[in-house]
């Protein structure tokens, strides 16, 4: 019995010392990268905004575990000079809440985007989606066809893949998981570590030196960020077995941009077929780029984006 007492007070205390970590390392994640925009109320979530520049709206929707930052670092500063740019924290994720577990998938993502949107002036914006963003850009394109006016998927998720899910994102997309994994994820798993990650990410490219102090790692590394990005991939194939049925009906300029050597999302898979999903839909292909052309490939993505406005009578 005085085992079971003592081995309960040592567990206990473990846990106690892993969520005052966890605490620890969030509050350092957000003091060191606090949000740089205003809120938006939709549905009583509240949604970050960052919005730069002046002329036609472009809405940008960052990928998985990401935040604004990933795309205020290169892109959003060239776009501004040519459009009003809105970039978006995905719900869960940056400084944004996270939607119902039931309710937290692409589609309801992309209506509650639309909607922040709106809120910001925006009827009709062009999207441009990056990666896990680009699914949700799809989305919004097929279920809510008034409410954008082109589309600019990059490196996007579109078509069904074979591929299981990551053991990591079927540990915390579960209850116990959530519970218990994560917390020891935020609290003893350092900046560093996603940092070093970002290497595979960004290859066959480098990672630009002060990519990941503008990013901020370790905002993807608290309790909240992780539960919603795992519910977030562990929903997103069976959304994109339904979505990916009614591209035909997507009728606005669309512009899609992916590296061939992209090894997180297969260009053949998703560009290629996307491309032929697409009635009018032109696909650039970008040789010998990762998965992150709107970093090592910033005038391309320029170019598509100015394309798109062009066909949608934007300028």
């Amino acid at each position: 019995m005085r085992l079971i007492l003592a081995l309960a007070l040592i567990a206990g205390g473990f846990w106690a010392l892993t969520l005052w970590r966890a605490a620890r390392h969030e509050a350092r994640a957000e003091a060191s990268h606090p949000p740089r925009g205003q809120f938006v109320e939709v549905d009583g979530t509240r949604i970050h905004a960052e919005v730069l520049g002046e002329g036609p709206d472009l809405v940008m929707i960052h990928g998985s575990n990401g935040n604004t930052r990933d795309m205020t670092y290169a892109l959003a500063p060239v776009l501004a000079r040519h459009f009003r740019v809105i970039l978006f924290d995905r719900p869960g994720l940056g400084f944004s809440d996270a939607l119902p577990a039931d309710a937290a998938g692409i589609d309801q993502q992309a209506a509650t985007l639309a909607l922040a949107a709106r809120a910001l002036g925006s009827d009709r914006p062009m999207v441009l989606g990056h990666s896990y963003g680009g699914a949700v850009a799809l989305a919004w394109a097929v279920n809510h066809p008034d409410s954008l006016s082109a589309l600019i998927p990059v490196s996007a998720a579109s078509n069904p893949w074979t591929t299981p899910l990551d053991l990591l994102y079927r540990v915390t997309s579960n209850q116990i998981g959530a519970a218990v994994a994560v917390p020891l994820i935020t609290a003893y798993v350092p900046d560093w570590y996603v940092t070093k990650s970002l290497e595979d990410v960004f290859a066959p490219q480098s990672e630009p030196g002060d990519y990941a102090n503008h990013f901020g790692p370790g905002l993807s590394l608290r309790r909240g960020s992780l539960r919603a990005n795992a519910m977030h991939r562990a929903l997103l194939l069976d959304e994109i077995r339904s979505l990916h049925l009614r591209y035909g009906e997507i009728t606005i300029p669309t512009e899609i941009v992916h590296g061939t050597a992209d090894d997180t999302v297969n260009f053949e898979l998703h560009a290629v077929n996307l491309s032929n999903q697409i009635k009018g839909a032109n696909l650039t292909a970008l040789d010998g780029v990762g998965h992150m052309p709107h970093h090592v490939a910033v005038d391309a993505v320029v170019a598509a984006v100015l394309r798109a406005a062009q066909r949608a009578g934007l300028r």
